[in-house]
């Protein structure tokens, strides 16, 4: 089964990291990526732009607006993701427990892909 991991995280939280916590965080990451591609768990993965960046669409009046920022009602904003085939929900789940960002306030959303036969749902 095929799993999206979200990453939700605090804009700006590793800028508030020691140099030695954010070499720490970004190692871990990096040993996680390696290992899933060993095993061929790893389908892809990205991070995202700064949430400054991002540009919301949404219907206003009948109509689609276009607004500046991700304007999201959370503490958290999206930042990347990896997909990731694997046995199960609970490996998925192990695979997410271990992203350092969930250490520092973050969480990983663990979300199956829908099939194209969409028997999912």
């Amino acid at each position: 089964m095929k799993y999206m991991l979200l990453i939700w995280n605090r804009p700006g939280f590793t800028e508030e990291l020691s140099e030695q916590d954010r070499t720490t965080l970004f190692g871990e990451v990096d040993e996680i990526m390696k290992e899933l591609t060993e095993t061929g768990e790893l389908i892809g993965g990205q991070a995202l732009a700064n949430p400054s960046q991002t540009l919301t669409v949404r219907a206003v009046d009948g109509r689609a607006e276009v607004i500046d920022g991700p304007f999201m009602e959370s503490k958290e904003q999206f930042a990347g993701y990896l997909a990731v085939d694997c046995d199960s929900p609970q490996r998925a789940a192990e695979i997410a427990a271990r992203w350092p960002d969930v250490r520092f306030g973050g969480a990983m959303e663990v979300r199956p892909i829908m099939d194209e036969s969409g028997a999912e749902m």
